[in-house]
């Protein structure tokens, strides 16, 4: 009896109970549903950082190590395994703020200091994933730190063979902050004054004027400021390992991949267009280069091959999310042609002593690719920009847009690159000794070799 007594009090008060919980559930306001990742975006977006990063190491040390001799290629792939890691605590601690950071047309600022809103946090006993589009913002930081890697790797073939390694550290840090930063916040920051699809809209994609203008124009400056090698001009100084050259930038016609198709941020028919625009320049900087060495040299080789192929991926860089892929064949071929000239007939005539071609390859090859996304660009790529279309679909001003783009970063590169060598060149020194440069870098500033002869 007293059993049956509880079981029917508690059925009654289940029964009392139910019909109001769900009643107060009803009037409640739904608890708003966290946004979702897209993970076909997120993978894409992984593997574009990964491929990125492989160009610098060991894409870019193995194409910078066979052209230099052989007493120096460590001292090379050293400078490129090192500012790995030195350029990716910089742009973690304070480079990507300054980068993307604040809404200031020419400056970031610091709120996002030791990646502040970027990195997942815990916030009222749930975790929060900052993210826009779908994509966290920690991968996207983390993209473009890719190329904050790469940039400064760069510019270290303009003085390759006899810049001090520390001194190479710290200009390369300051170099990072105060040159390639501003650029990249002018360019694309949403609010920077070059943004591609603000009032100016200079279209610059992947960094023809962030990446290749800033470091070649900025390598052209290291090379006459450092100076010439010793012997250059008197002694021959042959690429010690072509075959290394040619695995290097068949590593970075690959990586180009992520680097160009990956910014478009997403799995898209944008990121299509840049992949095939990419592919197809450097096909043709491949012929266009070989060409011109052929006509003028009498043979075609496989330095003129790579460099050439360099030289269309450089010239594609800022126009693959603007143009065809068919004009992205036009590109590649002037490019390589441009720039066998500027390597060539250029250098020989002026005498500067640019050792691996920085200028000849990323500052040049980055302005015709520049210049050149104004005449080609379309609004078939590009239909939303506030001036998308190039010269040849009438629209003149994307000219001056793209002109003053190329002034603007050559200008901060210029005077920060001349800057920050003068002050380093007065307190540590830019140069390793007389000594130390006949030994070669690679004992003289690591204490190793790169072969040992039995």
């Amino acid at each position: 009896m007293t059993r049956q007594l509880c079981f029917a009090l508690t059925l009654l008060a289940t029964t009392l109970t139910f019909p109001a919980a769900a009643a107060f559930a009803d009037d409640a306001p739904p608890e708003p549903a966290a946004a979702e990742l897209d993970s076909g975006n997120v993978a894409w977006m992984l593997t574009s950082s990964a491929l990125v990063l492989m160009m610098t190491a060991p894409g870019l040390a193995l194409f910078y190590g066979g052209l230099v001799r052989k007493k120096n290629i460590l001292g090379v792939m050293m400078q490129c395994v090192f500012l790995m890691g030195l350029m990716s605590v910089v742009w973690a601690l304070w480079g990507y703020s300054l980068a993307f950071g604040g809404s200031s047309p020419y400056f970031g600022n610091l709120e996002h200091v030791l990646l502040k809103g970027v990195i997942p946090s815990w916030v009222d006993g749930a975790v929060v994933v900052p993210q826009t589009d779908g994509l966290p913002d920690s991968i996207f930081m983390v993209f473009q730190g890719m190329f904050f890697i790469i940039t400064p790797a760069l510019i270290s073939g303009a003085f390759a063979e006899r810049m001090r390694f520390s001194t190479m550290c710290v200009f390369l840090v300051l170099w990072g902050t105060f040159v390639y930063c501003p650029i990249a916040h002018w360019v694309w920051d949403s609010d920077g004054w070059l943004f591609n699809y603000g009032e100016f809209g200079a279209l610059d994609f992947a960094g023809g004027t962030v990446v290749h203008i800033s470091s070649g124009v900025s390598a052209l400056i290291c090379a006459l400021l450092i100076g010439k090698r010793l012997g250059f001009g008197q002694e021959p100084m042959p690429p010690h390992n072509l075959t290394y050259t040619c695995i290097g930038a068949a590593l970075l016609w690959v990586g180009w991949f992520g680097f160009n198709a990956g910014s478009a941020l997403a799995a898209n028919a944008t990121a299509a267009n840049a992949f095939v625009a990419t592919h197809l320049a450097a096909a043709a900087g491949v012929l266009g280069w070989s060409m011109a060495e052929w006509v003028k040299q009498g043979k075609p080789t496989i330095l003129g091959a790579c460099s050439g192929a360099v030289a269309g991926l450089v010239c594609i860089t800022p126009a693959c999310g603007a143009v065809t892929p068919t004009s992205g064949i036009v590109l590649g071929l002037i490019g390589g042609i441009a720039c066998f000239w500027a390597c060539t007939s250029l250098k020989n005539k002026f005498g500067y002593d640019d050792s691996l071609d920085a200028f000849g390859v990323h500052g040049v090859g980055g302005t015709v690719g520049a210049l050149l996304t104004g005449v080609f660009a379309t609004r078939a790529i590009v239909p939303d920009a506030v001036n998308p279309v190039g010269l040849l679909e009438g629209n003149p001003t994307q000219m001056i847009a793209q002109l003053a783009g190329v002034v603007a970063a050559a200008s901060i590169a210029i005077v920060g690159t001349f800057v920050i060598l003068k002050v380093l060149d007065a307190t540590m020194g830019l140069r390793v000794t007389q000594d130390e440069e006949i030994q070669g870098l690679d004992l003289s500033q690591h204490g190793e070799e790169g072969y040992i002869f039995l």
